[in-house]
């Protein structure tokens, strides 16, 4: 982030622009204090520039993505599983960030609808059968690999319960307390 940060007062506007869509996919989703103070001043700084401003504001838009419940990963199902969809919709946006002046700061801006495809939330949340949300107490801690173990084996370590909704950030994993869920 300090590099990118350092590239996004470059000389060449290509390179800034290019900073800056950088920063605004490393911290998509993450609510990040720093990266969005560091953002704000960007903005502050190119107010002049209308390219430059455009991907300031898409920068920002991304890191509050969801005011932090969605997050862009092209994995799913407990990171186990590559989605070639939203693999190529991150390498889209990335492959036109090559030239931005003619892809995403000119007639191609749309191109920034592929990051869809690899959006995903952050939370766990129960519902009853009629869509009614349900507090329901689950354990959500760091992810362990339990390929080829014997027996049934714990799934997270250093777990912390809770009652749903819940945030979980990368690399957790959530179970539930127990099989009893319905009131």
């Amino acid at each position: 982030m300090d590099t990118l940060s350092r590239l996004s007062h470059d000389a060449d506007s290509d390179v800034a622009q290019a900073a800056i869509l950088g920063l605004g996919i490393l911290g998509a989703g993450t609510n990040n204090a720093r990266l969005a103070g560091l953002l704000r001043n960007l903005a502050s700084y190119y107010y002049k520039e209308p390219g430059c401003l455009f991907l300031v504001r898409l920068a920002q838009g991304l890191v509050h993505m969801g005011k932090g419940l969605i997050s862009i990963s092209p994995y799913h199902t407990d990171r186990q599983l590559l989605s070639g969809m939203a693999l190529s919709g991150v390498l889209a946006v990335l492959w036109s960030g090559l030239d931005i002046k003619t892809q995403l700061g000119g007639k191609h801006h749309y191109l920034l609808y592929c990051l869809a495809t690899a959006m995903h939330p952050r939370m766990l949340m129960t519902l009853d059968e009629e869509g009614r949300m349900l507090a329901v107490s689950c354990r959500v801690g760091q992810a362990v690999d339990t390929v080829a173990q014997a027996g049934k084996p714990k799934t997270i370590t250093g777990f912390q319960t809770h009652n749903t909704p819940v945030l979980m950030s990368a690399g957790e994993r959530a179970e539930l307390g127990t099989d009893k869920y319905l009131p």
